[in-house]
Order: C-alpha cells, then sequence, then structure tokens
C-alpha cells in the first residue's frame, strides 16, 4: 500500500484543527491530490476551504486510510460516524492524545487495522518528531504507509508497543511546552540582570533555537556538547553548579516533570 492507493482510494481526515491542518498541507506540499482528501469538521478554516479539498461532503466507502485528528471531547459523537469502515481495508490513523487502541476497536470492530501515533506541535513547520505503534491488525505495509504520510511533517519512531505512549507523550509530546517555558523563564533572567524584555526575548529565543539545532546537527553527544561550552570556573560552570544541582537542579526538577506527564496521561486512558 503507497501514496497511489491513497490517491486512487481517497484520505479521510477526521478532525482539520492544527495538526490535521499541518499534515494536510505537507500531504498536498507533496502531491496528493486535493480531490483524493475528505475532510469532517465542523468549523473548517478559510485555510482550509481554500486548499480545494470535499469538506463535510459524501465520503468513499472504503478510504485508503482515515486520519482522526478531533479533540478527545469530540471522539465520542464523531468515531461512531465511521463505523461502517471498520473490519476492512482502511486503515485508521489516530494522533488524537489520550484514546488507546483498545476504544478504536471497541468502536469500529477487532478486525479494523488501526495505527496510533503522538505527534507534537513543531510539525507545523515540518519539524515534528512523532511515535507510532500499530494493533496486531495492521500490517508493515501499514505502518510503512504511516510512516510515509507522518513523515510528511517531520521525523517518525517506531515503539515496541502502546506500553511506551505515555512515556513518548511526556517526552516529545509534551516536551515543547518545557522548552517554550525554558525560552521564557531565561528572557525573565535576563531582564533581571538589565537587559531590556525584547533584547532579552530575542537572545534567549535565538539561544534556544541555535542550541537545539546545534545537538540535532552535531556528531557529539549533549553531554560533550555541553562541556564544549564550559570553561573550568568560568561564567557557564557558575551556572551549571546551580542547574546540576543533585537536590533543586534540573536533572530531578526535569525528571519529576515527565514523570507526572506521565503519570497523568495513565490516568486518562484509563
Amino acid at each position: 500500500m503507497d501514496m497511489e492507493v491513497v490517491t486512487a482510494r481517497g484520505l479521510v481526515l477526521l478532525g482539520c484543527g492544527q495538526m490535521g491542518s499541518a499534515m494536510l498541507a505537507g500531504w498536498l506540499k507533496q502531491g496528493l491530490p486535493a480531490t483524493s482528501v475528505w475532510v469532517i469538521d465542523p468549523r473548517p478554516s478559510d485555510w482550509l476551504v481554500a486548499t480545494g479539498v470535499q469538506i463535510n461532503q459524501a465520503l468513499p466507502q472504503s478510504p485508503a486510510i482515515v486520519l482522526i485528528a478531533v479533540k478527545p471531547q469530540m471522539m465520542a459523537e464523531a468515531l461512531p460516524t465511521l463505523q461502517g469502515m471498520g473490519n476492512g481495508a482502511t486503515l485508521f490513523l489516530s494522533v488524537a492524545a489520550g484514546t488507546k487502541i483498545s476504544h478504536y476497536e471497541q468502536v469500529l470492530g477487532a478486525d479494523t487495522p488501526i495505527v496510533r501515533a503522538m505527534p507534537n506541535t513543531p510539525a507545523a513547520i515540518g519539524r515534528g518528531i512523532t511515535a507510532i505503534t500499530g494493533n496486531a491488525q495492521a500490517t508493515a505495509e501499514h505502518l510503512a504507509l504511516a510512516e510515509a504520510l507522518l513523515s510528511a511533517v517531520g521525523q517518525v519512531v517506531r515503539l515496541e508497543g502502546e506500553h511506551q505512549m505515555d512515556a513518548v507523550t511526556a517526552v516529545s509530546g509534551s516536551g515543547p511546552a518545557y522548552v517554550f517555558l525554558l525560552i521564557e523563564t531565561l528572557a525573565a533572567a535576563g531582564e533581571a540582570e538589565g537587559l531590556p524584555a525584547p533584547l532579552a526575548l530575542q537572545l534567549a529565543r535565538a539561544t534556544v533555537a541555535g542550541a537545539g539545532a546545534l545537538a540535532e546537527a552535531s556528531e557529539e553527544s549533549p553531554t560533550r556538547l555541553r562541556i564544549n561550552v564550559t570553561s573550568p570556573a568560568g561564567t557557564t560552570a557558575a551556572a551549571l553548579a546551580v542547574l546540576m544541582d543533585e537536590q533543586a537542579g534540573f536533572a530531578p526538577l526535569l525528571k519529576k516533570a515527565v514523570k507526572a506527564a506521565a503519570d497523568r496521561g495513565r490516568e486518562l486512558g484509563k
């Protein structure tokens, strides 16, 4: 099953908010015809209308793929409308946070091929990372198709199984918020040291973005890159002595934060 099959049989997008729109933009850019896409969304954006995809129209009977991108609170209402496509040749690919594969199997049928994915918001600029895992009915071809679709918005990794999804959610799904907080607080700290607010924010934003790009591009580990910046008894070393404190530093705090996010994910999944 490849993108030609998607073009021929069609792709249904259930929900087209920020994440759905980012993915759709990537697919259209890669040559997927707008006429092969059906979107179900109660409040389509002006951008979506302008793409030429079919919005809230009668759906094909057996599309190649249904991408579920609705918010969890809309799931109960929206998903049952697609029951007729279950237990068949249609792959259901979910990027909805918190909804387990078992729930989709209950609503759509146990023989439905399902792939669950956890993307993150940098997908909006093609710099996301998405983790995927499938049920027993999801074949190697299904997983390859899901990977091809999701690679339109960034990197894709495969998990051993759904048991790893809460940890992934806590690291990469929620992780952009931790980085945005780092930018906010670094800028505020610079302002407290006497910098004008706009300059402090520009410095913080560019530093975090640049360091992240360097970490991704470099063959050296983040540990090595950190050491490279740190002169003995210098300014960076003074700051790191605070940040690397074993009791109150960055490492124990972030470990606690990621655990809280993962624990919350497990609670929501029950």
